[in-house]
């Protein structure tokens, strides 16, 4: 069966996006060895590709009502934990996880490196590093439409280049709709070329200049160049590939297209459209990596019982009226997270479901909102292959690298790598690949 509203009618191509000069998405073009798309599947027996889906919630969640008293399986359910009870054998709760070394400019500086593990961030000298959706999309993104698409209510973003460099996340479902499934005019498909064409005779000016300095350069220079140079090269490739893809028809679906919600405190409702995005470009392999920043406000957000500004009640200082309105908030987040799943196990893929072949990856920066500590963070794993353990508890004092889940993650997805970032082992105890 397919999710309510999606019927997927053509087979998925792929093409740029191009988003100025912070990123771009560019797919190869589509070879007859490559695997025919989402609607092409059934016929050709292939097998389902892997996915990687990321979310960050900006302002934690309170520890005690997410992580239950006893590990394993049969724990007793937590407020939080209740609003997932249905999917309970298709995730996993972690906890004793933390990256090292994330003490930073100011309190919520953490958020920067959650999926790389850079330390110190914000301090003097920080240079980020590749986020893992970024390592993982360098190779899954060459067969999809999209490599990625970096999401965010805020505008901010989990994503970062392997030069150091953050992707502006998009906060618009509706502009992320047009630019998966809605076609282009002749005269808008004729005005990407250009900008296509314009963009490769950038970076050819750029070589020239580049070259011209070298020899003026001394060796530390040079070597910064070199990546510099590398990271240009790459981004020129992408440009000719793009250029085969520009004028191939997009994947059509049933859904309307989606009215963006302008009252910026609705939080949850924001959430909720986004991940109905989310499944929709994943069950049509539009792209095959995806983050989603769940920021929080300094405003009362739109969810009934609450009256308080949400940032304010997330350094509850251990008021206990602070933590049972902030427990509203955290629960109505759980709840969309819950539909979201829901949405994703709705989907059929050869045996399994959209959420099997997906790695979802939940949880914050944040392991105590109040007193922004970046230690024992709130991290859940669903789907993806893995044989879920429920609760895993790590130690609370001496923490587990939260890098050594990504390598598992990236393994999981396909990734051949043995590090990454911080991570001292490849895996984490307590989680198993099926």
């Amino acid at each position: 069966m397919q999710a309510p509203g999606i019927s997927v009618q053509r087979s998925v191509s792929r093409r740029t996006l191009l988003r100025g000069a912070a990123a771009s998405a560019i797919g190869l073009p589509l070879l007859e060895a490559m695997t025919p798309a989402v609607a092409c599947r059934s016929h050709s027996r292939a097998p389902a590709p892997k996915r990687f889906v990321a979310m960050c919630a900006g302002l934690g969640f309170h520890g005690p009502h997410l992580f239950p008293e006893t590990a394993g399986t049969d724990y007793e359910l937590t407020p939080y934990l209740s609003r997932l009870k249905d999917h309970r054998d298709h995730f996993t709760v972690l906890s004793g996880l933390s990256h090292p070394n994330q003490q930073g400019n100011n309190g919520h500086a953490s958020e920067l490196t959650w999926l790389t593990s850079a330390p110190r961030p914000g301090l003097a000298g920080f240079r980020n590093t590749v986020s893992l959706d970024q390592l993982i999309a360098e190779q899954a993104g060459l067969q999809t439409r999209f490599p990625w698409l970096a999401l965010s209510t805020s505008g901010r973003s989990m994503s970062w280049t392997s030069s150091g460099v953050e992707i502006p996340g998009e906060t618009s479902p509706a502009k992320l709709f047009r630019a998966l499934f809605m076609e282009g005019t002749p005269q808008e498909v004729a005005a990407e070329m250009r900008q296509l064409q314009k963009g490769r005779s950038i970076l050819d000016t750029v070589l020239r200049q580049a070259k011209s300095l070298d020899r003026e350069l001394s060796r530390h220079d040079r070597r910064k160049m070199d990546e510099y140079l590398t990271a240009v090269r790459d981004l020129e490739s992408r440009l000719q590939q793009s250029q085969g893809w520009s004028k191939r028809p997009k994947p059509a679906v049933d859904s309307e297209p989606p009215q963006d919600i302008t009252d910026k405190t609705d939080a949850i409702g924001r959430q909720r459209l986004m991940y109905d995005m989310i499944v929709l470009a994943l069950q049509t392999d539009s792209t095959r990596t995806v983050t989603f920043q769940l920021s929080g406000m300094n405003a009362v957000p739109k969810i009934a019982g609450v009256s308080h500004d949400w940032h304010n009640l997330s350094h509850h200082g251990k008021d206990q009226e602070k933590i049972d309105e902030l427990k509203v908030i955290e629960e109505a987040e759980f709840e969309t997270f819950n539909e979201f799943l829901g949405k994703l196990r709705a989907v059929s893929e050869e045996q399994a479901t959209l959420l099997d072949n997906t790695v979802v990856l939940f949880g914050s920066n944040l392991g105590n909102a109040s007193s922004h500590s970046w230690r024992n963070l709130p991290v859940i794993v669903a789907g993806g292959g893995y044989r879920h353990a429920g609760y895993v508890a790590h130690d609370e004092k001496n923490n587990v690298p939260l890098a050594n889940l990504f390598v598992s993650i990236a393994q999981q997805v396909g990734v051949q790598v043995e590090k990454f970032g911080s991570s001292t082992a490849s895996s984490v105890a307590g989680l198993e690949a099926g």
